[in-house]
């Protein structure tokens, strides 16, 4: 993701989706600057000369608008372990303002072998303090400093997250990650959890209210305002000019996805179009009920399973079937020889596994930043035995939702300002099982109270 320059300097860029908007000449129309004056901020795109040339090939791709959110963003990272490693890597050179990263953890041996930004002279030092000038050298004009321990974090209230536009938390357990997810919702600050485990892997999002674009060909069939899915819905579609030399007409669609955190995510049920599928359930990969097995195990035990201890693989094999059944998988979904090998590989680091996660949440925190593409909702799973990736969505209608709606408030899904109410949820919120009943087929994702 960098390259050198001529000078010297890092040349930050990102990966290419293939689907970003691009002006003629390659770049912003915007974000031209006057040659000579390279601390010029230009009128429209608020990046300086310097910048534009740093992220030159950034801005072929988003445009300079979504460099300009990027270039503001202050991200909170917890944990540099080898998938925080990664995070931070990409992120950094991606671009953002600020990065504060919280791991009070001592630099091992084990640590040298699954990332880069420590030496064999660190060992004993502070994880983060130890990596923070590496970083700092990838791109200077990101400020990177430490955030102090994790004890201290999980004393702070929502307060200290409202600075940061993101809060990444990866390689801990349900409750520690759950604490951080409920204090950054109070602050609106949009939250991320993942982890690795050898060869297997996930991310999960909460995104609180997320609205974003996207640009594609204009279909013979309108794009419809409304519902789309139990999480989303079409806010706004606007047409936009065609494309010089293709001819094909394009529109740019604005759409909103609501999300749920992690403590409802964690017990919600498939999607029903899954549920009502006897070939979908069967392909639902069986990493989703490990990993749910695998955060009570860590609650009960305060530790990982061991693959040599017969009683662990007993005790795991127990929970991992009646969180298959919740999930109403069928029987031949969990396999002796999966639950062996997630187990094996449980707590372990591999760099690939760790780039390819890693690379593929800073991408979706890169394309959230730039409000651009459809985000993660909400639990993607990387499966690197079987050589495949899944996103479920498994949401629960949020708190807040719950709370007012209870107190006999309605629910309806609201178009953008100045337009009608799109439809009205012709049900009630579940307070008992933390979900939306008797809702009309496609309800959205953008739900609003009334």
């Amino acid at each position: 993701m960098a390259e050198l320059i001529s000078n010297g300097t890092v040349h930050a860029t990102a990966q290419p989706n293939g689907t970003a908007p691009v002006a003629a000449n390659g770049i912003d129309e915007h974000a031209q600057v006057t040659a000579g004056n390279e601390t010029t901020m230009t009128a429209a795109s608020g990046l300086s000369a310097d910048e534009i040339a740093l992220y030159d090939r950034q801005l072929r791709l988003w445009g300079a608008e979504a460099q300009k959110r990027i270039r503001s963003a202050n991200i909170l990272l917890v944990s540099l372990r080898a998938l925080g490693t990664e995070i931070a890597k990409n992120l950094t050179l991606a671009g953002i303002n600020s990065l504060t990263i919280i791991d009070d953890e001592p630099v091992s041996e084990e640590d040298l072998g699954s990332q880069y930004f420590v030496r064999e002279e660190d060992i004993g030092r502070l994880r983060a303090e130890a990596a923070i000038p590496r970083i700092r050298d990838l791109n200077p004009a990101v400020t990177v400093r430490s955030g102090g321990p994790l004890a201290a974090l999980l004393a702070q209230d929502q307060t200290f997250y409202a600075p940061y536009t993101c809060v990444i938390a990866t390689d801990h357990d349900l409750l520690t990650l759950s604490q951080i997810n409920t204090t950054a919702r109070f602050a609106t600050s949009p939250f991320y959890a993942a982890a690795i485990h050898g060869f297997y892997g996930y991310i999960f999002a909460d995104l609180l209210t997320h609205t974003f674009a996207i640009e594609r060909e204009t279909s013979n069939i309108p794009t419809a305002i409304g519902p789309e899915t139990p999480t989303r819905s079409v806010v706004s579609v606007t047409a936009k000019r065609e494309i010089k030399g293709s001819g094909k007409p394009t529109e740019i669609v604005q759409k909103q996805e609501i999300y749920c955190p992690l403590i409802l995510a964690n017990t919600s049920p498939l999607p029903s179009s899954i549920i009502s599928s006897r070939r979908k359930l069967k392909a639902v990969s069986p990493l989703l009920p490990c990993l749910r097995s695998l955060w009570d195990y860590q609650r009960t035990f305060n530790a990982f399973p061991s693959p040599s201890s017969s009683s662990d693989l007993a005790t795991f094999t127990t929970l991992a079937t009646a969180k298959a059944r919740e999930l109403q998988l069928p029987l031949e979904t969990l396999k002796s020889d999966f639950l062996r090998s997630f187990m094996q590989n449980v707590g372990a680091e591999i760099p690939p596994t760790a780039a390819f996660v890693g690379g593929r949440l800073s991408e979706d925190v890169i394309n959230v930043l730039g409000r651009r593409e459809q985000p993660i909702q909400n639990f993607a799973l990387f499966d690197g035995e079987g050589l495949e990736g899944r996103i479920y969505s498994l949401w629960s209608a949020p708190p807040e939702v719950i709370g007012l709606a209870s107190n006999g408030q309605g629910l309806s899904w609201r178009g953008p300002p100045g337009s009608a109410d799109v439809n009205e949820l012709g049900g009630v919120v579940d307070a008992a099982t933390n979900g939306v009943t008797s809702a009309p087929a496609g309800a959205a994702e953008a739900i609003v109270l009334d």
